[in-house]
């Protein structure tokens, strides 16, 4: 790996004082600073004032995955206390949305803190009150496989559903450079106005900024927009380590596609602007998903970090047809909506598919999402960058935003 390559990790890297990281919230989601970066140009804008300031017909995409409260404390006989970090449910091609309907039991992977002190043959238990209707509610937990790092949740009252009991029993897992524990209020304002489908431990930031009057204003500009579903996972928060960023390994995340997803995706192919580098992460893996599809490869839903830069160029579709191939594949199969996972990685040098843009936060320095941003609008990210630090912006998950369109 050479210099010239642009692929080395401190290419990556900036400045970012303490201080600019937002802690917590504004009191108003929508009156976030707004950067706009169109072909070159750098403005200052307010959130409030997105609408306007779109192209003409955009199309956006949003996620509308909502966070679980994913942080569960078990304190043992001796004091001990064990934390579960529920990531994914087991077995992970289980749509998540379906997980969180199991009653009485469930198996998932997660990350465990104070491991070390929980035995293989180890049941811990977990006793709260709930509400009025279910005053009396508990939770035991045991290994199911100790080396995956899955573990089998059971509880009483059998008949509440998995969703119900986290929500009793969890906590919100706020991102760890926030540096604090979560408030009540974070169970709200850590969720985008349009959160549906739960299964999510790390909000698609980039919408928490959306409200009911921006929203409103989006339709008096004739700005369509679509939902789709990715749930993020804790991967999105794992620093690159690897001095040559593409021997970082990609963490893999499970999304929903519906065939009127497809349909509304075809009808747009030249205006689509994602919220959020999530929302883009799906979007680019349909174009790949579909090509995997046409050429008739296996596990056509299931990409990982490195097929999109090894397919040759006469092998890839247009957009059109291979969106059209991943509808055509659902009608066919009669899916309504499509489970697939990715561990796609966007990274310089990559040729966006799907995406004329993005609306996002401003991100950690040396991440995976910096270079999705550098892969979008090149070393102009370090313009962007620099300009929002001399004008007083708020990074990361609860900071401002921006738009960018190269």
């Amino acid at each position: 790996m050479t210099e010239s390559n642009g692929l080395l990790l401190r290419q990556f890297q900036y400045d970012l004082p303490d201080e600019r990281i937002a802690r917590f919230p504004l009191a108003q989601r929508d009156a976030s600073k707004l950067l706009v970066y169109r072909r070159g140009e750098i403005v200052h804008e307010r959130f409030s004032g997105l609408p306007a300031l779109l192209p003409k017909k955009s199309f956006l995409v949003f996620n509308n995955t909502k966070v679980i409260p994913a942080r569960l404390y078990f304190t043992k006989p001796t004091g001990s206390i064990i934390e579960l970090f529920l990531l994914s449910p087991f077995p992970n091609d289980l749509p998540i949305s379906q997980s969180m309907e199991a009653t009485g039991s469930a198996i998932w992977q997660g990350m465990i803190g104070n491991r070390k002190r929980w035995k293989r043959d180890e049941t811990l238990l977990l006793q709260f009150a709930g509400d009025a209707e279910h005053s009396d509610i508990d939770i035991s937990v045991s290994w199911y496989d100790y080396d995956q790092s899955l573990v089998k949740l059971s509880w009483q009252p059998a008949d509440l559903t998995f969703a119900q009991i986290i929500h009793y029993a969890g906590e919100i897992p706020l991102p760890p450079y926030l540096k604090r524990d979560p408030t009540e209020a974070d169970r709200e304002t850590y969720q985008t106005v349009y959160s549906k489908q739960e299964g999510a431990v790390a909000a698609p930031t980039a919408g928490l900024h959306f409200t009911p009057a921006v929203f409103n204003n989006l339709s008096k500009q004739g700005i369509g927009y679509d939902y789709l579903t990715l749930h993020v996972g804790a991967g999105t928060f794992q620093p690159i380590k690897t001095e040559d960023v593409r021997q970082h390994h990609m963490h893999t995340e499970q999304v929903v596609y519906t065939q009127q997803n497809l349909q509304n995706l075809l009808q747009h192919t030249e205006k689509i602007i994602p919220v959020g580098t999530t929302s883009m992460r799906a979007l680019e893996s349909l174009y790949w998903m579909g090509a995997k599809l046409i050429n008739g490869e296996n596990e056509p839903f299931r990409l990982d970090q490195k097929y999109a830069y090894q397919l040759p160029t006469t092998d890839q579709p247009t957009v059109k047809a291979s969106l059209t191939a991943v509808l055509q594949h659902m009608i066919e199969t009669q899916q309504e909506a499509l489970v697939a996972h990715t561990g796609i990685y966007i990274t310089p040098g990559y040729e966006l598919k799907l995406c004329k843009g993005i609306i996002t936060n401003f991100h950690q320095p040396g991440s995976t999402l910096i270079l999705l941003i550098a892969a979008l609008i090149g070393d102009e990210w370090k313009r962007v960058y620099n300009e929002a630090l001399q004008n007083d912006y708020r990074f990361l998950s609860y900071g401002d935003s921006s738009l960018l369109l190269p």
